[in-house]
């Protein structure tokens, strides 16, 4: 038995004008998977529980079987792992985004103009990551270059205990004064973000960038603190082999903290720009080279969502579909052996509010050995009205798995 699992990262939305009172998952043109649907089960799945942030951290952390109010420690060191950092106990992990704030003199009165720099390409990234460094690393702080617009600052002896540190993804568009933790253990790595402004902003990328009509990576912004995570081996929890294939470094992290295989894809951005056919080969590979489960994450609809970008965000799905779902469908099924799929959201990033939300996302389970009734399409809604619904999000795995 093989198994596939199809993350849509932020894919569920609400009905919204944007799209004359749908949502992209009713828009969007999505064959393979509503075949899926008619003969699969679909439900409700409560991914982030009560108490819990709707990160994607929290989200596929439960997806994968793994409870969060257990295992939880934080976005960041999961993010760390990924880029081969090797935490101490002691360490304190934060993500360190590259964003483009707007040029108010006071800091706090800047806005968040973009949470990730217009996409600055990775190459980028590292050279203004290396100016970061050469500037405030120190014995206490250490920075390391990783994807895109996504870093890592590690703290020595440090604390989590920083007050509201806010994703910056969370208040685009905004002032950001307000979202400033007034902790005074964050009080240090406030001052950083403020001093790489100064750093920054006249930084020879972001002149070339400028040129170019893109926007400048004008500050770091530090937020999703943690320490080193323990994560029990997917293999022996689960009893099958697993493997993860994505861009981001998030789930790349959980994946090495769970003895999964994590490997690399050419041309993997994470935006609707990514290498859909590279993952879609990579999670071939996988099969064929005897991993049981490929866990494969596409990103490209949550960042759609954050900046509301209604169009592409059904752009994003249709793609999955075509070059994700139908591929790897006809490669199973052509494998003589028997698969079960399992294709959701995480959590649902809607085009309104343009950051994540907690309500329950729909989910569709299908067996290539049972033909159960499932929906006509698979959306929001249709989910919602089997009457099935599932509260305990980490046990979605063990569904998929058929494990009691």
């Amino acid at each position: 038995m093989k198994y596939l699992v199809v993350l849509c990262d932020g894919m569920a939305d609400t009905k919204t004008e944007k799209l004359a009172g749908k949502t992209p998952m009713e828009l969007a043109k999505k064959p393979n998977i509503d075949a899926l649907a008619k003969r699969g089960e679909c439900g409700l799945c409560r991914t982030v529980a009560a108490g819990l942030k709707p990160g994607s951290d929290v989200a596929n952390l439960s997806v994968m079987g793994y409870d969060p109010a257990v295992c939880y420690s934080g976005r960041s060191p999961l993010e760390a792992a990924s880029i081969g950092v090797d935490l101490k106990e002691s360490d304190v992990a934060l993500r360190c985004n590259l964003v483009t704030l707007s040029d108010e003199e006071n800091y706090a009165e800047k806005t968040m103009v973009d949470y990730c720099a217009d996409d600055i390409s990775t190459a980028e990234a590292a050279e203004i990551i290396k100016t970061v460094k050469e500037v405030f690393d120190s014995e206490k702080y250490t920075f390391y270059s990783g994807v895109s617009y996504r870093h890592c600052l590690v703290v020595e002896n440090g604390t989590t205990d920083l007050g509201n540190m806010t994703p910056p993804h969370d208040i685009s568009g905004r002032v950001i004064g307000e979202y400033l933790s007034d902790s005074e253990n964050a009080a240090p790595l406030i001052e950083l973000m403020k001093k790489s402004y100064d750093v920054l902003k006249d930084h020879e990328i972001n002149k070339k960038r400028i040129a170019r009509g893109k926007r400048p990576a004008n500050s770091i912004w530090l937020w999703g603190e943690g320490r080193r995570p323990a994560l029990e081996n997917f293999r022996e929890k689960n009893g099958v082999s697993g493997a993860v294939v994505s861009a981001v470094d998030l789930l790349k992290g959980i994946g090495i903290c769970a003895g999964m295989a994590t490997p690399d894809v050419e041309g993997a951005t994470g935006y609707i720009d990514t290498n859909f056919e590279g993952k879609t080969e990579a999670a071939k590979k996988l099969f064929s080279e005897g991993y049981d489960l490929v866990y494969v994450h596409l990103e490209a609809p949550d960042e759609c969502g954050h900046r509301g970008e209604a169009e592409n965000k059904i752009k994003a799905i249709e793609i999955i579909d075509n070059k994700v779902v139908g591929p790897l469908v006809e490669y199973l099924s052509a494998s003589g052996e028997d698969y079960r799929i399992l294709i959701m959201p995480d959590h649902p990033t809607p085009l309104d509010t343009k950051t994540h939300s907690s309500e329950p996302v729909p989910f569709l389970i299908y067996d290539s050995a049972e033909k159960a009734k499932g929906v006509e399409v698979f959306t929001e809604e249709t989910a919602s009205e089997t009457g099935l619904f599932i509260e305990h999000g980490p046990s979605i795995m063990n569904r998929l798995l058929k494990i009691r």
